[in-house]
């Protein structure tokens, strides 16, 4: 659902002028707004709060009959949090798997890729460039469905390893591709996200910029199989209940600081590696997030929460 929101968006995009998009852009949270006063606070929340009959109303409101219901246990809920259970391997270890899960996802160049994608889409002459953002979104919506429908079955580790496999060639692949294009010097101190990468004749310029393309929706398509939805489906497996706030928190600011670091630091990067360097540097990291993932993500399918506390453990 978020990335046909983000489809929708582009869709938007394509025929809107900017003005009356961000008039659009209203509506949404306004309906939020809206529809969220009528939404109760969750049951396990309002049990934790000594609010019994809240959350039977809750509970009414969300599911509907009270055949088969199960007071949820709250007991975890009340410990809290304190730093002094960052020393057990029940908690420290899903933490530090949580928050390597996030700087990976922005570390992979995903945010760079999106830079480019009009303007190498220019380079190949399409002759609408701004469908760009329209296609990439229709891959994103394809392969995160695939993603969708496959990862009960295929596991969330062999499908995090895949989508880095192919994020490593991906961007291997963009690195080869600014690297022939701009192998010589350049007399520019500054290098412009926006400007056409392209420094060959006009046949050669469309014939690389197919490369290009092609290793946009490669690395895209990868990312949305794997690393664009399972960092946050595991995020919401691996925490035990009394710490699952406090490391949620601390795992969805790492994701934002590392977005804003990469978006922030990219062109600063690209003046002092060069394009293609930095996008080898990107498939250097993808490269250490197979790694991590091979080597410290528990494969969480079929179990609960206990199972997996245990795992941590070593029970």
């Amino acid at each position: 659902m978020v990335v046909i929101g983000i489809l929708l968006a582009y869709l938007a995009g394509w025929v809107l002028k900017w003005r009356w998009l961000a008039v659009l852009g209203c509506v949404p949270p306004s309906f939020m707004l809206l529809l969220m006063c009528c939404m109760p606070e969750t049951p396990r929340f309002l049990l934790t709060q000594h609010k019994r009959q809240e959350a039977m109303a809750a509970m009414q409101f969300l599911w509907g009959s009270e055949q088969g219901w199960e007071e949820p246990p709250v007991g975890a809920e009340h410990q809290g949090f304190h730093l002094a259970q960052l020393r057990r391997p029940g908690v420290y270890k899903p933490f530090i798997i949580g928050i390597s899960l996030m700087a990976f996802q922005q570390l992979s160049g995903i945010n760079a890729v999106m830079f480019y994608a009009e303007t190498i889409f220019e380079e190949a002459k399409f002759k609408d460039s701004s469908l760009a953002s329209v296609i990439v979104g229709i891959i994103q919506v394809l392969f995160t469905a695939v993603a969708a429908l496959v990862m009960d079955r295929a596991g969330r580790r062999l499908l995090l390893a895949l989508s880095g496999v192919v994020m490593v060639v991906s961007t291997s692949a963009f690195g080869a591709y600014f690297r022939l294009t701009q192998g010589g010097p350049s007399n520019s101190s500054h290098v412009d996200l926006l400007a056409p990468v392209s420094v060959e004749p006009a046949s050669g310029s469309v014939g690389l910029a197919w490369l290009a393309v092609g290793s946009m929706c490669l690395f895209i398509a990868g990312f949305a199989v794997g690393w664009g939805p399972i960092p946050w489906l595991l995020m919401s497996e691996i925490f035990p209940l009394h710490v699952k706030g406090v490391a949620t928190g601390v795992c969805v600011l790492t994701n934002w600081f590392m977005a804003f670091l990469v978006t922030k630091e990219f062109s600063s990067l690209m003046e002092v590696l060069r394009p293609y360097g930095a996008f080898w540097l990107a498939a250097a990291f993808c490269i250490f997030s197979v790694l991590f993932t091979l080597a410290c993500v528990p494969e969480t399918k079929g179990k609960t929460l206990e199972q997996i506390t245990a795992h941590f453990e070593g029970r």
